[in-house]
């Protein structure tokens, strides 16, 4: 069965953007290194990226608003707007838990969830998320948009693998069932 993975970036104080909704302090410790990260090996491991309508607003009026990047990907837009499919972007009003149920029994390979905090809250919160990789950047933003806040329950995780590169430390975490 595919498996849905969190595989975002944070502040080491646990934000995913300043408090001005901007990413542009997602960088190592050293600008002079090239970017040498685990997106590569990742992306070879899904064929679905899902996101919410401020992440997909920001990656193409900001990050990237002359090229889709994620054009190689499946990707779905939870939205409550109406707005017609792009080339392989669709927009949904579907509830994240209920989407991710019908592609987690469809063929293919992983599901990303890319962000933002409010798509994560809900899956968290249903423990829909399999696995957890969470870049920590070496930044203390004070304050911003937090990855998880406040939680109606405990989720508890098993540590797979760390590692850093350039300051940025990668962890990578799996869900872990609790007997009753």
């Amino acid at each position: 069965m595919r498996k849905v993975i969190l595989y975002i970036a944070m502040s080491l104080d646990g934000y995913i953007a300043d408090a001005e909704g901007k990413v542009d302090w997602l960088t190592g410790q050293d600008s002079d290194l090239p970017e040498d990260g685990s997106y590569e090996e990742f992306e070879k491991e899904i064929d679905t990226v899902i996101m919410g309508w401020k992440t997909y607003h920001q990656i193409v009026t900001e990050l990237s608003p002359k090229e889709w990047v994620y054009g190689n990907l499946q990707s779905y837009v939870i939205t409550h707007r109406k707005a017609a499919p792009e080339d392989g972007i669709l927009f949904t009003g579907q509830s994240p838990g209920t989407l991710i149920s019908e592609l987690k029994e469809q063929k293919g390979k992983d599901i990303w969830i890319c962000g933002g905090a409010n798509l994560v809250r809900q899956l968290v919160e249903k423990d829909l998320i399999d696995q957890y990789r969470i870049s920590v950047i070496p930044t203390i933003l004070g304050k911003g948009i937090p990855l998880f806040g406040t939680m109606e329950k405990e989720i508890r995780l098993r540590l797979k693998e760390a590692q850093s590169r350039n300051g940025i430390t990668e962890l990578i975490y799996e869900r872990r069932r609790v007997s009753p």
